[in-house]
């Protein structure tokens, strides 16, 4: 698959061509796998911006899905709002990620 362009750390310069298809392949070029928990963060991560246009810090977001997370941390094996968001097709998130 050919993916769209990305921006130097790895987002969409035009979040508009995301597709779930396209989140995951650009996961699996840059050597990330993502399972099921992961994915779900994706979704409720897309979610969240629909409802409140808006990336949400980890500790809302956390609460949003009613996750722990030091849990989440672990899951991504590091501050776990700027993979979500890359993946996700989202903005890139701003303040303490």
């Amino acid at each position: 698959m050919d993916l769209p362009e990305r921006d130097g750390d790895g987002y969409l310069v035009d979040r508009d061509c995301w597709t779930p298809e396209i989140g995951r392949a650009m996961a699996e070029a840059d050597g990330i796998e993502l399972d099921d928990e992961k994915w779900e963060h994706i979704v409720k991560a897309r979610e969240y911006f629909e409802d409140h246009a808006v990336v949400p810090p980890i500790r809302k977001f956390a609460k949003f899905m009613n996750a722990d997370q030091k849990g989440m941390f672990t899951t991504w094996m590091t501050g776990p709002m700027k993979p979500i968001t890359k993946y996700g097709g989202l903005p890139k998130p701003t303040g303490c990620v």
